[in-house]
């Protein structure tokens, strides 16, 4: 044993010095090296404990060594690969045409891979290979994707290496095209591999494979009936079989207490359904990786809101507890104002309320900031002497709220009058609610059910389709893809890879993929925004960086719409896209962009149209920032330096890209005034059309009048949601599903 640690500590020194020179790669050979001489122990105890060697030096001292641990770690996986492949270590990467195939055959391939692609095609495909790119992890970054996203045989042996999934997912995308084919496989390989963006994780551990779907979250509206509710969870449940993150708006279901088929008092209210739909999520465990996530949303005006929003506490009635969903609550405008203003609130029944007054209250938003239909219904119903109400001070709910918040970090707040404002396709529907992670904001409505018939001994069920919203996502990581000038070129390729998961995605949900086809709504997010500044040299409190926010997120957004456009010149446009604020122009007007290229582009996609119905949302990408060695989200970081903990390993962490230079500008969460974190995400919103999962960080210690402050500035600046409230007394689960 002595022997072999005096042979590691030589090894180290010769590690470190290759590091220093910038050679990593001869860390194969040296590996080669020193596994052919006599030495006590195997390949696998050398690789193990050089890997413990390197990372017990990761410091905010020694940031390097995870890039060490990593070469290390790939040797091994590289001496893994090459025995079950029967070839040197050197030759794993050389022939990607027999890969193709033979994971094909046994099935752990999607067999229209060696039908589509022919095999001169795979093969010059194959050579574009770069192995050195396989450097760019940090050893988190490899360990994530070969524990997580890699194709793996039968007994879960990895069967794929990091630079075959990127190329496997770029194949995948791109196999409908049929112009310049491999030359947009290229690109994708291009953009992936240099980590320069990430896919939505289900696109990561599914494309190429024979099974899964590619989008990651899904948006249920739930109908005010027996057959509604449970055709709802069996909808549900079905897309959480397949790893989809789900949202559900429960507005329109009625009140506990009220009428059934006018017997009254005769209904249970919302209460039992949610806790219907957090059995669906423990019990629907998402092919036994992790139980469901299910979010669901309820009015702030809905007669059932105060039981909801104890609905995640630890103490009380058991019986009145769900505490394995998540909460998000839909404020209106004049809610907010009456909080600021200590004036009361009323509640309703949305049933009561659509068979006295004859509509429904859910279904109508302020069209303007202070005035608009959804106040004037609301004020009709409070003068309504038929309608029963509750009536409660507006701050006793918002107090709730935040009781909720800082104990459980949820509910998530939804501000859905200035969604609905923003909605770019308002011509066609209404955004009731959000997502699991509160970026996605697309129409929604509930699908009926008609009837049920026994035809030709065949039991059928008609059902009126609604829009049931698909999340189709994808991010740029920022402190790669800035730096490098890459954004136009990377955006084009993201846009494309983005819409063709719209047309190879086989959701088992009908209504579902009826309207990711009417809409073609896709995501283009960020990560990586702490790491930039960092590199640049930018406070996070500061103007500098809510002036950069700015106009960072408008030349994004400016070639995110160009990208669209060009591709809709291309392929033709979304079928709802006349009558769309991008057909009208009020897209461009109602966001300020009058310079030139902005003019431009705006005749050019009246001319063209656009592909996407829906373009930008912002992800949490905790479990892909981390893979691609950046920083999650537009968020802060926690520490400088942390352990990375999950079920079987605890990994110690750096920020990325430290040193003497930029740990300055990595201020801790924490520690940072989050009105500066709400300017940023004012001046960044503007240009997203749909939203951004803004995580709030506060002490344990912070008094309620601080954090109502948080709440009304987030409101009064336009923002659509905020996601938690993280405070440092609670643990908080990140949606795996968005993360991109």
């Amino acid at each position: 044993m002595q022997k072999i640690q005096s042979k590691k500590e030589k090894m180290i020194e010769e590690l470190l010095t290759m590091y220093n020179e910038g050679q990593l790669a001869p860390l194969l050979r040296a590996h080669d090296k020193w596994s052919k001489k006599n030495h006590d122990g195997t390949d696998a105890q050398w690789s193990k404990a050089m890997e413990l060697e390197a990372l017990s030096h990761l410091d905010e001292e020694e940031p390097f060594w995870t890039f060490v641990a990593a070469q290390i770690y790939l040797s091994q996986v590289y001496s893994d690969q090459a025995a079950l492949r029967d070839c040197l270590i050197g030759d794993v990467y050389t022939n990607f045409y027999n890969h193709v195939t033979r994971l094909s055959e046994k099935g752990l391939y999607d067999s229209r891979l060696i039908q589509t692609y022919t095999k001169e095609e795979i093969t010059v495909l194959g050579a574009i290979i770069e192995p050195h790119r396989d450097m760019l992890f940090t050893y988190i970054g490899l360990k994530t994707l070969m524990d997580r996203y890699v194709a793996r045989d039968f007994d879960k042996t990895p069967a794929e290496l990091p630079q075959e999934r990127w190329l496997i997912i770029a194949m995948t995308l791109m196999q409908n095209e049929t112009t310049d084919r491999l030359t947009k496989v290229k690109e994708s390989y291009w953009a992936m591999s240099n980590l320069y963006m990430t896919v939505a994780t289900p696109t990561l551990s599914n494309a190429g494979k024979p099974h899964g779907q590619l989008s990651s979250c899904f948006i249920d509206t739930v109908d005010d009936s027996l057959q509604g509710i449970y055709d709802s969870n069996t909808d549900v449940a079905t897309l959480s079989k397949y790893g989809g993150g789900i949202g559900v708006y429960m507005g329109k279901v009625r009140s506990r207490g009220s009428s059934i088929r006018g017997f009254q008092g005769a209904s249970s209210g919302v209460l039992p359904w949610v806790k219907q739909l957090n059995n669906t999520a423990v019990s629907v465990d998402q092919l036994g990786q992790r139980q469901g996530a299910i979010a669901v949303y309820l009015d702030v005006w809905h007669k059932d809101i105060m039981p909801f929003l104890d609905l995640k506490l630890n103490n009380g009635d058991e019986r009145l507890r769900a505490h394995d969903i998540f909460t998000g609550v839909c404020l209106p405008d004049i809610f907010m104002e009456k909080v600021e203003s200590r004036e009361e609130w009323a509640l309703f029944d949305p049933h009561e309320v659509r068979t006295v007054m004859g509509y429904s209250l859910e279904d109508f938003y302020d069209e303007t900031k202070g005035g608009g239909t959804f106040r004037e219904k609301y004020q009709a119903c409070i003068a309504e002497a038929r309608l029963s109400r509750e009536v409660v001070p507006a701050i006793d709910i918002m107090k709730r709220i935040m009781r909720s918040q800082l104990e459980t970090g949820v509910p998530f707040m939804f501000y859905r009058d200035e969604v609905n404002r923003r909605n770019s396709n308002k011509h066609e529907g209404m955004i009731y609610s959000s997502n699991l992670c509160t970026e996605i904001f697309q129409n929604m409505s509930a699908t009926e059910f008609e009837s049920i018939t026994l035809e030709d001994d065949v039991i059928v069920t008609r059902r009126k389709p609604g829009d049931f919203v698909v999340c189709n996502l994808s991010s740029i990581n920022l402190g790669k893809a800035v730096p490098a000038g890459v954004l136009e070129q990377l955006i084009e390729i993201q846009v494309r890879m983005l819409d063709n998961v719209i047309d190879l995605n086989m959701i088992p949900v009908p209504q579902a993929q009826r309207t990711n086809a009417r809409y073609r709504g896709i995501g283009l997010g960020t990560f990586g925004w702490h790491h930039l500044l960092a590199l640049k040299g930018i406070r996070w409190e500061s103007d500098e960086a809510v002036e950069f926010a700015d106009e960072l997120y408008e030349e994004i957004a400016y070639l995110t719409v160009k990208a669209s456009m060009n591709l809709s010149r291309e392929k033709g446009p979304y079928p709802l896209f006349h009558g769309s604020d991008f057909h009208t122009g009020e897209y461009f007007t109602s966001r300020d962009y009058t310079g030139g290229k902005w003019r431009e582009l705006r005749f050019d996609v009246a001319m063209n149209g656009m592909r996407n119905g829906y373009l930008m949302a912002i992800a949490p990408n905790s479990s892909t920032s981390i893979l691609a060695g950046s920083t999650a989200s537009i968020d802060p970081i926690f520490q400088k330096s942390y352990s990375e903990e999950k079920k079987d390993y605890k990994i110690p962490v750096t920020v990325p890209d430290l040193n003497q230079d930029t740990t300055w500008f990595y201020k801790s969460a924490y520690f940072i005034d989050q009105h500066w974190t709400l300017k940023q995400n004012a001046a960044r919103q503007r240009h997203i059309d749909q939203g951004v999962s803004l995580n709030l960080y506060v002490q344990n210690t912070i008094k309620a009048k601080d954090l109502l402050s948080l709440h009304l500035d987030a409101w009064q600046s336009g923002l659509k949601t905020t996601y938690y409230v993280r405070s440092t007394s609670i643990e908080l689960i990140d949606c795996e599903s968005c993360s991109s």
